[in-house]
């Protein structure tokens, strides 16, 4: 077996890779920006949880739009509230939509809330993707194509929302499932979501964003005491096609309300900017060192006394 030496060339080559890693790692830097102001002339779906009583309608509706597997229990079935104690439900490959019951102790308690994709006007689902499995429309839907993606599930990680589900009904085909906003059946004909066109007590009202941000505004200003003065998914991740308006503090609905205001994208745009600096210097980089050390190596093996005379350099 041929020993290995460290000559002082194989050295320098290796300190240098160490060197060109030293200086590319510190090239992320903070990626704090201004607010993003969202895409207005974008659609939306302004949820008011004061108007919700939980009458399951709205998954009904989304069930039958897109074709899903029936449930194991029908949707006029109310006993599934009493069940969420310990597992609150969330959209999954069967459901594309929930509604969940929450006691927040407050006077208007039981609240209800519909929970699905919340269609954000910068999807980190689709920043985060590098096959482009993902795509935003004009209308503000974030779709998946499914023939693209690789099963990576990055997407469930960048989601701030923890809303796309990974599908394992198939071991050939695996996939992840959201809400689309009814974008092949209904957004592109200017239609609303079948979720919004159910609801009957309308809890869900469809429109430009804009305009649902002012009717948003209004109704907590005329109705003062029976809403909270905020708006969710207004600033939220940069901003969302879905906005809410509630009567209680959102964290006891369930919300998160430590998403940051910018999208997510800002956070890591530096970084991503030299990606492909990365990807042309470093494929080079490691060649070069590649084919050094083994030229050299291969010097070696024909002529020993090259390793010596390193070795004798190296001493001195």
């Amino acid at each position: 077996m041929k020993s290995i030496r460290f000559s002082r060339r194989r050295l320098v080559t290796i300190s240098l890779a160490g060197v060109m890693t030293g200086l590319l790692a510190p090239l992320q830097r903070n990626a704090r920006g201004s607010d993003f102001p969202g895409y207005t002339e974008s659609k939306g779906v302004l949820v008011d949880l004061t108007r919700c009583v939980g009458c399951r309608t709205c998954e009904a509706a989304c069930n039958l739009e897109n074709q899903l597997p029936a449930p194991e229990r029908p949707f006029n079935d109310m006993s599934i509230f009493n069940e969420q104690s310990d597992h609150l439900r969330r959209p999954d490959d069967k459901a594309f939509t929930v509604v969940n019951r929450y006691d927040s102790g407050s006077s208007v308690s039981p609240v209800y809330r519909k929970i699905q994709c919340n269609h954000c006007q910068e999807p980190a689902c689709l920043t985060s993707c590098f096959v482009n499995a993902y795509t935003i429309t004009a209308e503000g839907a974030v779709l998946y194509n499914h023939q693209v993606c690789v099963g990576c599930r990055t997407c469930m990680i960048a989601c701030p929302f923890s809303v796309p589900a990974f599908c394992y009904s198939s071991a050939f085909s695996p996939q992840i499932m959201k809400c689309n906003f009814c974008y092949p059946t209904r957004l592109v004909q200017g239609r609303p979501p079948a979720c919004v066109e159910a609801c009957p007590r309308d809890a869900l009202t469809f429109g430009e964003r804009a305009e649902l941000l002012r009717i948003a505004r209004q109704r907590i200003k005329r109705n003062k005491g029976r809403y909270i003065n905020y708006i969710y998914g207004e600033n939220e991740a940069g901003g969302t096609s879905w906005l809410y308006i509630a009567g209680v503090p959102f964290n006891e609905v369930g919300f998160d309300e430590d998403i940051p205001k910018q999208p997510i994208i800002n956070y890591v745009k530096d970084f991503l900017a030299i990606v492909p600096m990365v990807l042309t210097i470093w494929p080079g980089l490691f060649a070069g060192i590649h084919l050094l050390v083994k030229r050299r190596a291969t010097a070696i093996d024909n002529d020993p006394k090259l390793a010596e005379s390193d070795h004798d350099k190296t001493a001195a």
